[in-house]
């Protein structure tokens, strides 16, 4: 039988609304996700959450009744509650009226089977919580693999990127590593490297994309360092027809992925 939570002052929700910080989310190793669909797609990507809280009004939707029960099968635990505390929990002036909380997934590189895939995401110093999101949605669509985050990337589980990946975070391997780290384990086995660059005069849509491919896309603002660049085993651009000189990183990112795939397919 879910708990039922309407206090502010209650120790759980002071605990789950440390989460939104990066601070307490690394000491606890638990994230938040918000939102039916999202929590729906964890539970078929095989992921319970610890905590499932949710309105009164939800109680006898058929979804929730299933999560919860698997939830708390699981060890975990079902609440009920209301609109102002699932504000306070996740910082939206209009929330979703279904929260969970999840344990943080192992990012270890040892974790990536590259054979899983022919197509692989990389990101180097990616600021931007929407834009992880949309490059783990990206992959999602095309059947990636996954993300490999490089150096100082933002927090995949922060609130912001998770709500951004819709779900994506979930069917998603996501790993992390420096780019000493990333660079000997992409050499011990196969796989093509190939930047998005403007230091190159191949168009992305006449290079030859072998699998598994590892499409590597650098920071927002500063791009990819030149020697990660000259690491790689190939560099493409977008072409740009107008005043803008380059594209956004997620949605460059998205092209080359479509690319790669409808020139295997």
């Amino acid at each position: 039988m879910p708990r039922e939570i309407t206090a502010f002052s209650n120790p759980l929700v002071k605990r789950v609304r440390n989460l939104r910080e990066k601070r307490h989310r690394r000491e606890e190793g638990l994230f938040i996700a918000e939102g039916l669909r999202i929590l729906t797609d964890a539970e078929e990507a095989g992921r319970l959450p610890r905590w499932i809280f949710y309105t009164g009004e939800m109680r006898n939707h058929p979804l929730v009744r299933r999560l919860s029960a698997a939830c708390e099968a699981d060890g975990g635990e079902a609440i009920e509650t209301n609109v102002d505390i699932l504000h306070k929990l996740s910082g939206k002036d209009n929330p979703q009226t279904v929260l969970g909380v999840y344990a943080e997934f192992d990012t270890a590189l040892e974790r990536i089977d590259r054979s899983a895939s022919g197509i692989w995401m990389v990101a180097q110093s990616l600021r931007d919580p929407g834009n992880l999101g949309t490059i783990l949605r990206t992959g999602d669509a095309v059947g990636a693999g996954g993300l490999i985050l490089v150096d100082d990337c933002v927090d995949p589980f922060s609130v912001e990127a998770v709500r951004a990946s819709m779900g994506a975070l979930f069917t998603q391997t996501i790993a992390k590593a420096s780019w000493a780290e990333f660079i000997g384990w992409l050499r011990s086995g196969p796989g093509q490297l190939v930047a998005l660059s403007l230091r190159t005069d191949i168009d992305y849509r006449a290079a030859t994309y072998e699998a598994p491919t590892f499409l590597l896309v650098g920071n927002e603002a500063r791009g990819l360092p030149a020697e990660y660049e000259d690491a790689c085993d190939l560099r493409v651009k977008l072409p740009m027809r107008g005043k803008a000189d380059s594209l956004n990183a997620a949605i460059a990112t998205a092209v080359m992925a479509y690319q790669v795939l409808g020139q295997r397919l």
